[in-house]
């Protein structure tokens, strides 16, 4: 049952996110006798979840911590780093809408989750309700993607 507690935890790291703590949940979820679509259930709300914790850290403790060198260093790292992602999520935004951030949360690739959508978000300043629906929807699609992949995984295994 600890590598069930291990993998929502994983599900709550940032970088790792659904990509990583679903299959690790699933794969243990086979060895334990545990429903895998309970576990596809909690892992994908955990996830969905964050993005109000998200949004809630960027809103009211991100101006706090920027008085701290570490953060501030971390914080202009993280933004140096997501500039090329996020010129071209202003591209597609341009062109498809909302449709672009869910797309962008949807396919499964490294930084592409629901930490990063939402500080998409919260840097282009996109509407709140659309975000989190767009996001939330992008959440919900990966897990479909990587529940259905970790499961033909697992059978072949088998």
């Amino acid at each position: 049952m600890n590598s069930l507690i291990l993998a929502i935890i994983l599900t709550l790291l940032p970088l790792v996110e659904l990509r990583g703590g679903l299959p690790v949940a699933l794969i243990n979820a086979s060895k334990y006798g545990v429903s895998q679509y309970l576990i596809f259930l909690i892992i994908v709300v955990l996830n969905i979840l964050l993005i109000f914790v998200i949004f809630f850290f960027l809103d009211y403790l991100h101006k706090k911590l920027m008085k701290y060198s570490f953060y501030k260093k971390f914080y202009s790292f993280y933004l140096r780093r997501m500039q090329k992602k996020i010129n071209r999520f202003e591209k597609s935004y341009a062109s498809i809408g909302f449709l672009a951030l869910f797309f962008f949360v949807a396919i499964p690739l490294p930084l592409t989750g629901a930490y990063t959508g939402t500080f998409l978000s919260w840097v282009l300043g996109l509407n709140r309700k659309k975000s989190f629906i767009a996001i939330a929807l992008g959440v919900l699609t990966a897990g479909i993607i990587i529940f259905l992949g970790t499961l033909g995984f697992i059978s072949f295994l088998a």
